[in-house]
């Protein structure tokens, strides 16, 4: 620190903004990531603040201290990060709070959020106009509270420029890895993930969930069939006419009622499942592309890497070789 209190020179000044009824990994997992990493050569300064400089106290009923309110943070921030609570109507409407965040996130050369942080940055207005992720179950929601912001609800996170929000609870921590290394190199974050003994490799990019569980308000017998034979071998044939013998129905009924059930059409669903076993393919193996294609049930190496980069913006070479990185598939 320097003398006048802000942060000395090299020093990467982090601020997370704490309130009662936040989510206490929201704030834990950043911050035991981040400091963490300074036993491996970073060189973070990380002070937990409140609108008012009390302690909170979080939604498992857990009391935390911070280190003073947020207008005591000094000049400029490296990155201001913003957990959340599930209840997050009640955040938003805390007028300290939303001042803290439009002040906060205006002086951050970055901003991120965990979870249902990101309704907090939409309310301040940091997300008008760019892509942000939330928990799965509170897309909608976010989508319905602020059109302005165009919710992706899949991805672990995404990064619009210089703000990253992320998805539920654990996220944050994949989140904060990918912060280690853009700040640091993968070295450092390699370290700290092995430390605190989690998974490293969890790309921006992949999925909240498995996409054979993505339709969870299916409950037709004929749908939930015809996803078990998908997911059962996603290598097979597994055309309209195919799947529609095996659930004992005509395509046509097949198709209505596929769509009505998940939303998506059949093929949709079926490279939907195909995608997800590639990736898990190549994230735990060394098989060449052309065998992870047969396998999967895409049938050559350039149907997948069609079907990758439409959905994840990258070739399945590419994918691989970030999969061994916190790299930022879902970055803009």
């Amino acid at each position: 620190m320097t003398p006048g209190g802000g942060p000395a020179a090299g020093v990467h000044a982090v601020a997370v903004l704490a309130f009662d009824g936040v989510q206490l990994l929201d704030v834990t997992g950043p911050v035991e990531v981040l400091t963490t990493a300074n036993a491996y050569g970073a060189h973070y300064d990380v002070r937990l603040v409140s609108v008012t400089g009390a302690d909170i106290r979080t939604s498992a009923n857990v009391r935390v201290g911070v280190d003073g309110s947020w207008d005591q943070v000094p000049g400029r921030l490296g990155t201001f990060l913003v957990p959340g609570r599930r209840e997050w109507r009640h955040a938003v409407s805390d007028p300290d709070l939303i001042a803290a965040t439009v002040d906060l996130a205006g002086r951050a050369k970055r901003v991120a959020s965990v979870c249902a942080g990101a309704f907090l940055l939409a309310e301040a207005g940091t997300l008008n106009g760019r892509r942000a992720a939330t928990h799965w179950q509170l897309a909608r929601e976010m989508a319905a509270a602020y059109p302005e912001v165009t919710v992706e609800t899949d991805p672990l996170f995404v990064r619009d420029g210089d703000v990253i929000t992320s998805a539920g609870v654990s996220a944050g921590i994949d989140l904060s890895l990918a912060l280690v290394e853009e700040d640091y190199g993968p070295d450092v974050a390699r370290d700290v993930a092995r430390e605190l003994v989690v998974f490293m490799a969890r790309p921006g990019g992949q999925s909240q969930f498995s996409a054979r569980l993505t339709p969870r308000d299916a409950t037709h017998l004929v749908v939930r069939r015809v996803m078990n034979l998908v997911g059962a071998d996603p290598g097979a044939v597994h055309d309209l006419d195919a799947l529609a013998r095996g659930a004992g129905v005509s395509t046509r009924h097949l198709s209505r009622l596929f769509r009505a059930q998940t939303g998506m059409t059949v093929g949709q669903y079926v490279e939907s499942v195909r995608l997800e076993a590639a990736r898990a393919l190549l994230e735990a193996g060394t098989d060449p592309v052309d065998a992870v294609a047969g396998q999967a049930g895409f049938g050559s190496a350039e149907s997948m890497r069609r079907a990758f980069q439409q959905a994840l913006g990258i070739s399945p070479t590419a994918y691989r070789a970030r999969f061994r990185t916190t790299g930022r598939a879902a970055d803009v």
